[in-house]
């Protein structure tokens, strides 16, 4: 098995005095782990952060071997973040949500287009965090469990939706959900277009909406937690008054 492919780079471990582990999101491919021969020498390291752009030739003798990963890096990649911590944290989130919840070898190119739409908008501080929920919410499509936010669950209208039911994932009406309000989760305006503004709370929302159904329907299943790089990142947030 041999293929090129665009990927962005997840995570990467040493192996051996000088290769290293090297988990990648290709464009076309799905997440593919290879061993990278040189991968942990100075001039690949800064190459082999979360969130790099790499072009990668894999090759494996099998499709279910591990295989080796020849790796040219596009781009400054997340070096030109490295004096945003908080930016970090959003791609560390990202890329670590990314690895845990898509299973291998498993072609999804909305979860590509999402994430690099992601770390497109990381130098943005104040927009970068509406888009890293709308990232979490492209996940859960790409991944079979897509919210419905395209009309109310209980009276079928478009209009006025400000709830989500988390048993079903469908929004639901201001007066529909009203005498449930206390059970239901809050539908951040900017969810349903691009025209809505944020508001106060809308991200913290947003996140705590994508977080119950990246919970209940990917992680819970695989008995994992979700991952800690995405609780510190919320921490940070909240922590810099933009949830």
């Amino acid at each position: 098995m041999e293929f090129t492919d665009e990927a962005i780079v997840l995570a990467a471990r040493s192996h051996g005095d000088t290769g290293a582990i090297v988990d990648l999101l290709t464009r076309s491919h799905g997440r593919r782990t290879a061993y990278v021969a040189g991968g942990a020498s100075r001039r690949m390291k800064p190459f082999l952060q979360p969130g790099a752009r790499v072009d990668a030739d894999l090759r494996s003798r099998t499709s279910d071997q591990l295989g080796s990963a020849r790796l040219e890096p596009m781009g400054e990649g997340p070096s030109a973040l490295f004096d945003d911590p908080l930016a970090l944290a959003g791609l560390s989130s990202a890329a670590a949500v990314t690895l845990a919840a898509l299973p291998e070898r498993e072609a999804h190119p909305g979860a590509f287009l999402a994430l690099e739409a992601l770390t497109g908008a990381l130098s943005l501080r104040d927009l970068w965090p509406a888009v890293y929920v709308r990232f979490e919410v492209g996940l859960l499509e790409e991944l079979g469990f897509g919210l419905d936010l395209s009309s109310c669950a209980v009276t079928g209208e478009p209009d006025d939706l400000v709830w989500v039911s988390p048993r079903t994932g469908r929004a639901v009406s201001q007066a529909a959900g009203e005498p449930f309000a206390d059970r239901l989760l809050r539908l951040p305006p900017f969810l349903l277009g691009a025209q809505a503004g944020l508001g106060a709370g809308d991200v913290g929302a947003g996140l705590d909406l994508t977080g119950h159904f990246l919970a209940r329907s990917v992680f819970d299943p695989m008995n994992r937690p979700l991952p800690e790089a995405r609780d510190r990142m919320v921490a940070r947030l909240s922590a810099a008054g933009l949830t």
